[in-house]
């Protein structure tokens, strides 16, 4: 059995509350699909949390923006979060962010941030045409922060759902296991307003965290 995490995004509230069902559950092996970085405030804690944890990753786009030094060309208030994390993050841990892979193979699993004709940014539909088109039988990513299964003929697809910033109207923290045959959705309280007030202690307004009260849909960051 192994454990799914993705979308993290600095909020190490929600991670160690995930990471503690997952101790619980007698789960040894997690891998996080990307976004390690972005949107709050925690970063260096989420970093050394997985790092201490020999959690192994693949790179996703905010990662890309932070080791690369570029920034979101969707959103003006994600770079704000990236600005803030980068005057903050230790060089170690943007070196160890920096040796992720793009992709990861767990014998007949297929891991990535995005998908897989863009490994690290793209947004896709999962349908059975889409997945006709590349080998295997088990894949997961993350990116959409939106939890599912699809299951198309004799292939499985399962995105775990966000840990830090969940955007499919569920405001708990969300991850996957998967034994070898079958995925399966998860989802874990944490304490929210604890996350809010850091961010106001750093400066944030409301509008940059109030999402997380309701897992409301994307709307800007």
């Amino acid at each position: 059995m192994i454990a799914l995490i993705s979308d993290i995004h600095g909020n190490y509230i929600a991670l160690k509350e995930v990471l503690s069902v997952i101790d619980r559950l007698g789960i040894k092996e997690v891998y996080c699909l990307g976004d390690i970085v972005g949107y709050y405030t925690q970063v260096n804690e989420c970093c050394e949390e997985l790092r201490k944890r020999k959690i192994k990753c693949v790179l996703g786009n905010h990662d890309w923006y932070m080791i690369s030094n570029t920034l979101c060309p969707r959103s003006n208030s994600a770079n704000d979060c990236l600005r803030f994390q980068r005057n903050i993050i230790t060089p170690s841990n943007l070196k160890w962010i920096s040796s992720f892979p793009v992709l990861r193979k767990i014998k007949n699993l297929s891991l990535l941030h995005g998908g897989w004709n863009n490994p690290i940014d793209e947004y896709f539909v999962p349908t059975q045409e889409y997945f006709d088109a590349i080998p295997g039988h088990f894949f997961a990513s993350g990116h959409t922060h939106k939890q599912m299964i699809k299951q198309f003929s004799e292939k499985v697809y399962c995105n775990p759902g966000s840990v830090g910033q969940p955007r499919d109207n569920n405001k708990k923290a969300a991850f996957a296991t998967f034994d070898g045959k079958k995925f399966e959705l998860l989802r874990v309280d944490y304490d929210i307003d604890a996350v809010c007030k850091l961010m106001k202690q750093s400066g944030f307004s409301e509008y940059y965290f109030n999402r997380l009260k309701t897992g409301a849909a994307h709307f800007g960051i």
